[in-house]
């Protein structure tokens, strides 16, 4: 299958590598680390006055509608750049799931203000394992026009600034109903947290939070398949940018190996040394194609479980393999926080186990081949 982007899919790509190149700079990453503030908020702003982060939503709510596989191309470039923004969490978590299951209000009010970068939203997700194999941690019950909600959402990103998180919760009937909930509703109450890339993360805890029947994400008796949509949306963007910052540590190593010389040679030319480049060349073209195969079975609403898990998969593991072999490669640099290499490790390491790691990639694969051992047939969607 031909995984190249259309004209339009890489003139997002194309473009969105300009602006950052521009902005996203050394100096500008190092101020960032000594400010109060994650989102490097130039770029974010540079992307959507170009129209870039509308480029999954629909025309009518804002956006320019070229599809999800521009939406991933723009994401593995902030990943190239260790750009730190709310793309993830508003345009994918947030913004995805809403102009897929939204009412008509509901994609007027957060569409418009996502595509312009105005509005951040995000949602809440298990932090290990898959939607459907953890039951959600808050409980909901209907009282008259109005869900209470009760619990603990773990590790959510993109607050205090999101306007409204996207949040799953089982009602007292068993179903899983997803809500769009204001994060500074009477009741809610937040604990600060940091990922390992120096990501703010925050723990939602909600004790009697009274949110409107109205702000229901599609309709209760469908709240699964929404919520296995958000999964999916979300693992796909990690897989994205977990392609960028793998990318970006292969450039780094491969220019580091051409420069640095020991013994009078570079020390790319020792065959320990380009084995284990080589080996990160292939770790970063099975992540590529992993989640090009995604992107478009989920974009072309496609059964995707198990193209997902593989991407994730890849990312999760390929992704350590690089970053490793980055830092090994370089020696005492990669090690060297003046060095940009730290940033595309710490990255690396926080993509690898946000919704689990290979090993729960692993087994969820083996559950999905055992099952399609039990029933034949199943096993022909792979030939699609």
């Amino acid at each position: 299958m031909d995984f190249s982007l259309n004209a339009a899919e890489q003139s997002v790509e194309d473009l969105c590598r300009k602006i950052l190149e521009d902005l996203v700079t050394e100096p500008s990453l190092r101020e960032l680390d000594t400010s109060e503030t994650w989102v490097h908020a130039r770029a974010w702003q540079a992307l959507g006055e170009a129209g870039l982060l509308g480029v999954a939503i629909p025309e009518k709510y804002g956006g320019s509608e070229i599809g999800l596989l521009a939406l991933c191309a723009l994401l593995r470039q902030l990943g190239r750049a260790t750009a730190p923004s709310p793309a993830l969490a508003t345009l994918v978590m947030g913004a995805l799931p809403i102009a897929r299951h939204g009412s008509e209000p509901q994609k007027l009010a957060w569409l418009p203000g996502a595509a312009t970068g105005k509005h951040f939203l995000t949602a809440a997700l298990p932090a290990h394992g898959h939607g459907d194999d953890l039951p959600p941690s808050v409980r909901a019950s209907q009282q008259g026009t109005a869900f209470r909600l009760d619990g603990v959402c773990k590790l959510v990103a993109g607050l205090p600034a999101a306007r409204r998180v996207l949040m799953a919760a089982e009602d007292t009937n068993g179903r899983v109903i997803v809500l769009i909930v204001d994060p500074k509703s009477p009741g809610i109450s937040l604990s600060r947290s940091m990922a390992t890339s120096g990501e703010p993360l925050h723990d939602i805890n909600l004790l009697d939070v009274r949110i409107a029947s109205s702000e229901v994400l599609g309709s209760p008796d469908d709240g699964r398949s929404v919520a296995t949509y958000l999964y999916e949306c979300a693992t796909l963007g990690v897989c994205a940018l977990s392609l960028g910052v793998a990318e970006r540590a292969l450039r780094m190593t491969a220019r580091y190996a051409t420069e640095r010389h020991q013994f009078g040679k570079p020390i790319g030319s020792f065959q320990a040394v380009s084995q284990r480049a080589a080996d990160s060349y292939i770790d970063v073209a099975a992540m590529k194609v992993s989640l090009w195969q995604a992107a478009y079975r989920l974009g072309a609403g496609l059964p995707c479980e198990r193209e997902l898990a593989i991407a994730k998969l890849c990312a999760a593991d390929g992704g350590h393999r690089v970053v490793a072999a980055a830092q090994h490669i370089h020696a005492g640099m990669g090690f060297d926080r003046d060095y940009p290499l730290h940033r595309s490790f710490l990255w690396a390491k926080q993509l690898e186990m946000t919704l689990g790691g290979a090993s729960v990639q692993v087994a969820r694969l083996g559950a999905l081949f055992a099952a399609d051992a039990r029933q034949p047939e199943a096993g022909l969607r792979a030939t699609e």
